[in-house]
């Protein structure tokens, strides 16, 4: 597998198929572009899923959040567009995807999305 930021999701088969269980990542060097600006934007994205037959492999998911760091997204797109990616990827039975972002302008923002 390349090290390069890359788009591409990877999955694995869900050890546990037949029980619910949860699985939280936290991601603390989030980075994207303000879309206006062109700043960079840090954030926590956080993580949390019910798997059903996938589960997402890590490495993959690492650098498909790098992939963002050269981008502009505003922050409820961006926050929307990983939750997206993720459940077209794994068909999760629940799934929420949080980015917390640090302070830019004097405002603290903080996306929460869910599935379903």
């Amino acid at each position: 597998m390349s090290t390069a930021p890359t788009s591409a999701l990877e999955c694995f088969q869900n050890p546990n198929p037949e029980r619910d269980y949860e699985i939280r990542f936290e991601c603390p060097e989030f980075t994207c572009l303000c879309p206006k600006t062109g700043q960079p934007d840090f954030a926590t994205i956080r993580i949390r899923y019910v798997p059903d037959g996938s589960c997402v492999e890590l490495k993959s998911l690492k650098l498909y959040l790098w992939s963002f760091r050269q981008e502009g997204h505003f922050h409820e797109a961006v926050t929307n567009s990983i939750l997206t990616d993720l459940v077209t990827l794994l068909a999760p039975r629940r799934m929420t995807v949080e980015g917390d972002f640090l302070v830019r302008g004097g405002i603290h923002t903080v996306v929460e999305v869910s599935h379903p």
